[in-house]
């Protein structure tokens, strides 16, 4: 009995044998597809990280450029009242009304004072901005009041109560306008009269 019972292991195990042998040659074609896969999503994976980096990198480097640039936007429009106020004290008394010396070295000093602070603000990219006769523009002007019968062209800067600053190109401080309205009507602009 027990050599009927070998010869019916062997047909079991070749029948066995034969699957594996199947799935075997299968099974490095499954794996293969298997692990192609895998490297294509750690390629993609990779590719996007690196991406991720440069980018990452070159919004760090526009931020410093920025920094550099425009780092001293709000110290600068600290000392801007102090430009202004400079300015003031030598509207509000003209050199040639000065009566003595120490009135004259005063105000020369406070010229002087003046000079190098522009100058500082020059060096770092801060310029003022004086439109007086220039065409108004909303990205750079700030219109208060209009002014009526100026002679120039509506739309022209007549009066300028602050000067605007810019740093580089991007703008500080608007400059504080009075702006030309209207303007001479277009048949007396012309010479012509409708009525002869």
């Amino acid at each position: 009995m027990s050599d009927e019972k070998e010869p019916l292991a062997p047909a079991n195990d070749t029948g066995a044998e034969a699957e594996a042998d199947a799935a075997s040659a299968s099974a490095p074609e499954e794996r293969i597809a298997a692990l192609e896969k895998e490297l294509a999503e750690s390629q993609d994976r990779l590719l996007r990280a690196l991406a991720e980096t440069e980018n990452t990198r070159r919004r760090a480097q526009r931020e410093r450029v920025d920094a550099e640039r425009y780092g001293f936007a709000k110290f600068a429009g600290d000392l801007l009242s102090v430009a202004d106020n400079l300015r003031r004290a030598l509207d509000s008394l003209p050199e040639s009304e000065a009566k003595d010396d120490r009135t004259r070295s005063l105000l020369a000093g406070v010229a002087a004072t003046e000079r190098e602070l522009l100058a500082a603000f020059e060096r770092h990219g801060l310029k003022r901005v004086d439109p007086k006769g220039e065409r108004f523009d909303h990205n750079f002007h700030q219109a208060v009041f209009e002014i009526e019968g100026s002679g120039q062209p509506a739309g022209t800067v007549v009066e300028v109560l602050q000067p605007g600053y810019v740093v580089h190109d991007r703008l500080l401080r608007p400059a504080m306008v009075g702006v030309a309205k209207g303007g001479a009507p277009a048949a007396e602009a012309d010479g012509t009269d409708d009525g002869a």
